[in-house]
């Protein structure tokens, strides 16, 4: 099983959440533990994610966005290319989906919160929206 490294890639703008992190796929840095997001990671990477529409679920270590689409086509297209890089990160959203709107909620229940695993998957569900 892959997994997406806890470290956070510096290769690119730390300011534009659509090129932070880097989608690199890899072999888990903690030793088959996934870690919850630092402190310092949360201070640096939950702005950006703020920045992008995504907003802390109240009571619940998550993030949540919704989006919306011209119809139900381009919002199914926008869940199969979301499930599909899911399914390569071994990391599943939650989701509600009626007609045009598509809602996602992301946590890693794996420990019990957010981990850098979400902040990953967040930038390219807000890529794949604009597809």
């Amino acid at each position: 099983m892959k997994t997406l490294c806890k470290h956070v890639c510096f290769c690119r703008d730390k300011r534009d959440i659509s090129t932070f992190p880097c989608f690199c796929i890899k072999p888990l840095c903690v030793a088959g533990k996934i870690q919850s997001l630092t402190d310092e990671e949360r201070t640096h990477l939950l702005p950006l994610l703020r920045n992008a529409q995504w907003v802390e679920v109240v009571g619940r270590d998550a993030i949540y966005k919704e989006f919306v689409f011209k119809d139900f086509n381009q919002a199914f297209g926008f869940m199969s290319r979301v499930a599909l890089q899911a399914e390569k990160m071994d990391h599943h959203p939650e989701w509600f989906n009626v007609y045009n709107k598509v809602q996602i909620t992301l946590s890693t229940h794996d420990c019990g919160g957010l981990s850098q695993r979400d902040i990953t998957l967040a930038t390219f569900i807000d890529q794949a929206s604009l597809m």
